[in-house]
């Protein structure tokens, strides 16, 4: 997705890039991830077997897109 810093109002006039991105993380307060501890969450997975084949899931899918 792309847009142009006229899209995002007057506040932002002028800007682009890194200065047009910086502003916007500043604008909602976005803060940098510093662990996957930070993305833990309780309750993602109903079950065990719901989790077990997330993980089948993701192993099938890392092997199938191996160069």
């Amino acid at each position: 997705m792309t847009s142009s810093s006229a899209e995002h109002g007057a506040a932002h006039e002028g800007l682009d890039g890194p200065a047009l991105r910086d502003a916007l993380f500043a604008e909602k307060d976005v803060q940098p991830i510093r662990s996957v501890d930070d993305w833990a969450c309780e309750g993602i997975f109903d079950s065990d077997e719901e989790l077990h084949e997330f993980r089948e899931w993701v192993t099938a899918e890392r092997k199938a897109n191996l160069a």
